[in-house]
């Protein structure tokens, strides 16, 4: 019987030094990531940060400062059984189902090897089923010409991104991977050291999205059908049109869409200075941009 009784004693001690133990485990640890060539979003839209768990998404948390590293308190399941971080970009104040799932803009992400892992922008924001994989590989090519009006004397007011060189017919003159959903290209010219859009575009392949609508375009036609702008009527950043767009910064960035930033994103992959003895009509070459890239690391 002592036998016995000194069994059940024994029992509930253990049973309760589980249940103490149990009760002292960790509910919640820390999530620090530390990215790498962010910028501030423009009002109404914040940066949100994914765990993916049993291929379900669970929110981090939102943020807008790029200032890092940032820690985030997240429950310690979720922690320790994800298998990969996201960033997206966020409508600020988002309720309901919308606030659940995370957007089309797709900025960052990579796998969990161990307690880290490595996120970078081309392993979400390029399609890699297209034949260029990364931004980094893009290339570039345009002219200076207006062909959107009858006047021979104002073809430096206008860049197209195409290939003239054996024409006709000319060709594109963009080489840029396909993107995800949630992305579009833009092109820029840098007058007075304010970025005026050239337009957006999905596919260097055809026109961009405002070709009948441009407020600066000619009376014409709305241009040869590839990406590009006439800057012929009108004014932009204190210059008025027709200009001359020698000595002028063109460049093509990475833009999400949605997007209510009247500047360029910060994935810039090519840019090019219009030379001052540019020919019009003639093809110029366009160079590594300032940003090709985003990357950083996620550690748990």
């Amino acid at each position: 019987m002592k036998k016995v009784l000194n069994l059940v004693i024994a029992f509930i001690i253990a049973t309760v030094f589980v249940a103490c133990s149990d009760d002292n485990a960790p509910t919640t640890g820390n999530l620090t990531i530390d990215l790498t060539g962010l910028e501030e979003l423009g009002s109404n839209y914040v940066y949100e940060g994914w765990l993916i768990v049993d291929g379900n998404p669970v929110s981090t948390g939102t943020f807008t400062s790029v200032s890092f590293p940032q820690t985030y308190t997240v429950g310690i399941s979720d922690l320790q059984s994800a298998t990969k971080f996201v960033l997206t970009i966020e409508p600020a104040g988002e309720t309901g189902a919308a606030a659940l799932a995370p957007a089309a803009t797709k900025l960052l992400a990579g796998d969990f090897s161990g307690n880290s892992a490595s996120v970078n922008s081309d392993n979400i924001v390029v399609d890699n089923s297209g034949s260029i994989k990364t931004l980094g590989a893009s290339r570039g090519k345009y002219i200076l010409a207006t062909p959107t009006d009858a006047d021979t004397t104002n073809e430096a007011s206008g860049v197209w991104f195409l290939d003239n060189s054996n024409a006709p017919p000319a060709v594109a003159g963009l080489g840029l991977p396909t993107l995800s959903a949630g992305w579009k290209y833009e092109g820029w010219v840098v007058l007075n050291g304010t970025p005026v859009s050239t337009g957006t575009f999905t596919t260097a392949e055809g026109a961009d999205d405002n070709a009948t609508t441009s407020p600066y375009k000619g009376t014409t036609g709305n241009g040869p059908g590839f990406p590009g702008e006439d800057y012929l009527i009108g004014s932009a950043a204190g210059v008025n049109f027709p200009t001359d767009l020698k000595g002028a910064t063109v460049v093509i960035s990475v833009e999400p869409s949605p997007d209510n930033s009247p500047t360029p994103f910060t994935l810039k992959p090519l840019a090019h200075v219009v030379p001052a003895n540019a020919a019009n009509h003639t093809v110029l070459t366009m160079g590594v941009g300032p940003k090709s890239i985003l990357s950083g690391t996620v550690n748990r």
